[in-house]
């Protein structure tokens, strides 16, 4: 299905990913264009990614210091210190191994996953992939991000962070502009670069997932749906039911009714959701 993603990697590894198949729809990366060939450097801080139905995509990662150890040793040198959130393009008979090796490992893992408990078999196929994975990022090219684009990802990251320190209350547009210090209109651009949608139907997302997280929390013999759905800034009930229906499958009320031993769902902002619903899902 069509998704947009907020993706963070751990610390202290370094993250790429990759299209894996020719056919596979174009990735949005932070409104980058990544088309089969690309691979993407991840940086540490949280990203967005948007897709198309028939996405098929692959990720490795590395602890730093044991790929700074690799290059030395194949290019005889570290990386160099890149901007987050870069597009390589290596050539294509170096991304042809990446991805053979990458399709022979998943399908083992999945067809003979003992095979990969024989120590020598891991080393060995883990040597190759590290070969290859600091091969295409030392002789690609790097697919440089306009100064808009850039200026756009401090806006973003910026929203998130502001997100991330309120965590528990509806927050609207308004207020939010003033915090981070940026126009309306420059925050709606921003916003659709990365989410493929404005900061206003993003935000309303947001608050339908903290009334479920309240309802989750809440004793049904004690709580009213009406109570906690008016109290995330939400007064048209009808609308908003059908909306939650929408989005959750369930109607508010059966999410209150759920037996408590059901693991809880717990989501302060929309994390992955269908593009092509995004409209149905808030109108």
């Amino acid at each position: 299905m069509p998704q947009v993603n907020t993706v963070a990697v751990k610390p202290g590894r370094r993250a790429i990913g990759f299209l894996i198949e020719p056919n596979s729809s174009p990735l949005l990366h932070c409104g980058l264009e990544v088309l089969p060939g690309n691979i993407i450097v991840n940086g540490f801080d949280v990203t967005h990614q948007r897709s198309d139905a028939n996405f098929h995509y692959g990720t490795m990662s590395l602890p730093l210091d044991d790929l700074d150890a690799a290059a030395e040793e194949i290019i005889g040198r570290e990386f160099p210190k890149t901007p987050h959130k870069r597009i390589i393009r290596p050539g294509s008979a170096l991304m042809l191994r990446l991805l053979t090796l990458h399709k022979s490992v998943g399908q083992l893992a999945h067809d003979s996953p003992d095979v990969l408990e024989l120590p020598e078999v891991l080393r060995a196929f883990e040597n190759e992939l590290i070969h290859i994975m600091v091969r295409c990022l030392a002789e690609g090219a790097a697919v440089k991000p306009t100064v808009s684009s850039r200026r756009h990802d401090t806006i973003v990251a910026r929203f998130e962070e502001f997100l991330e320190a309120n965590p528990d209350r509806p927050l609207y547009l308004t207020e939010i502009c003033a915090a981070i210090g940026v126009a309306e209109r420059t925050l709606r651009a921003s916003c659709e670069e990365h989410l493929g949608m404005g900061p206003i139907r993003y935000l309303t997302l947001r608050r339908m997932h903290l009334v479920r997280r309240a309802l989750l929390r809440s004793d049904p013999s004690k709580a009213n749906v009406t109570q906690i759905v008016t109290d995330h800034g939400f007064w048209e009930l009808g609308r908003f039911s059908i909306a939650y229906r929408a989005l959750f499958g369930e109607s508010p009320s059966e999410t209150l009714r759920r037996p408590a031993e059901q693991p809880e769902v717990c989501l302060d902002r929309p994390s992955s959701l269908a593009a092509t619903e995004l409209t149905a899902r808030v109108n």
